[in-house]
């Protein structure tokens, strides 16, 4: 009998999750002191030329100045999304899940505190926006990339069947026909062709004839 989810919560996974959300927390935080009291508001300063530059403004919205003016609407989701992660976090078992889910809930907690603590008051503060790079018309952090890094990751795992246990959960046929390859007159194995022969309904069994009994004079 498999035990419940609760006796098998991971301790490195969780270790992981949470070591990798403090350091995206820590990041997010500590560049965003940093452009909050030595960059200019909305004034562009080059970095590495074209490629990247720092422009400082106050989102109100959501990730990469989405939905500006409806802050305390984001506040309640991170919240709520935050509850879900904290709660979810004891089924991971795959040190990669917790890599996704650490920077998931470091990105979240990033924003988050501006929501909560940054003018003009509480759950509706202004988000820090500083990074713009040519390939994206809006402006965004730390915290952003933190989240959108879970999100192509998630993708990634999903992809490649990678469950929350770590395991990858191939598809029965594409077992099946790897582990009956069939064997050519050369003496080589043929996969093609084994993959075909497992796909392949089993031939009924014939039933054996009746054995005639004899008598005591040996006739049939």
């Amino acid at each position: 009998m498999e035990s419940s989810p609760r006796a098998k919560v991971s301790v490195r996974a969780l270790v992981v999750l949470v070591a990798v959300a403090v350091c995206v927390y820590a990041i997010d935080q500590i560049a965003k002191y940093l452009v909050v009291t030595n960059l200019p508001l909305e004034r562009s300063v080059p970095v590495l030329g074209d490629l990247l530059s720092f422009f400082y403004i106050k989102n109100s919205g959501a990730a990469f100045s989405i939905g500006s003016g409806s802050t305390w609407v984001f506040s309640i989701i991170g919240v709520g999304v935050l509850v879900f992660v904290v709660w979810f976090a004891r089924r991971i078992r795959s040190m990669a899940w917790g890599v996704l889910f650490g920077l998931l809930l470091g990105g979240l907690l990033g924003n988050l505190t501006d929501r909560l603590f940054r003018e003009p008051g509480f759950g509706v503060g202004h988000v820090v926006d500083f990074i713009k790079i040519p390939l994206l018309p809006a402006y965004f952090n730390i915290a952003d990339v933190g989240i959108v890094s879970s999100m192509v990751l998630f993708l990634i795992l999903t992809l490649l069947g990678v469950g929350l246990d770590g395991k990858r959960h191939a598809s029965h046929e594409a077992v099946a026909g790897s582990e009956a390859d069939a064997v050519t007159p050369d003496g080589e194995t043929d996969p093609v062709a084994g993959a075909a022969a497992s796909q392949a309904p089993a031939a009924p069994e014939t039933p054996a004839a009746p054995r005639r009994e004899t008598d005591r004079h040996g006739d049939a």
